[in-house]
């Protein structure tokens, strides 16, 4: 099982290359991919996601949200943020999500390095 954040999916829906819309696309055939809750928000809310974007997204699982899981993301943005690195709180959710599923991450967001650096984010 694998993740994936909004600047791949969007990328994806865009018919864009990259090593990760292969990634991407690989997943989804074999039945692998799961999404975070917040990329599924973030994606629908893009002004250019459409009816089709929306019934291939519906068709995805998402991540379950364990106990705690508000509090650690807080933490998690909380210690990048003091040792000086973006945390946009989106990506924070993000990376909590995968960190507590214990699921690699395909990502296009050159942000997310400092996640897996940190905190234990797994990247694809």
């Amino acid at each position: 099982m694998i993740a994936a954040d909004s600047s791949t999916l969007i990328a994806h829906f865009n018919d864009l290359g990259g090593p990760d819309i292969a990634l991407l696309q690989q997943a989804m055939s074999a039945g692998q991919l799961l999404l975070p809750p917040v990329v599924l928000s973030e994606v629908l809310s893009d002004p250019g996601a459409d009816t089709f974007i929306e019934e291939r997204l519906a068709e995805l699982v998402l991540l379950p949200l364990s106990e705690g899981h508000w509090r650690r993301a807080g933490l998690t943005r909380r210690l990048l943020i003091t040792k000086g690195f973006k945390a946009r709180l989106g990506d924070a959710l993000i990376a909590q999500s995968c960190i507590d599923n214990d699921i690699a991450l395909i990502t296009r967001d050159k942000d997310f390095r400092h996640f897996a650096k940190h905190c234990g984010l797994r990247l694809a």
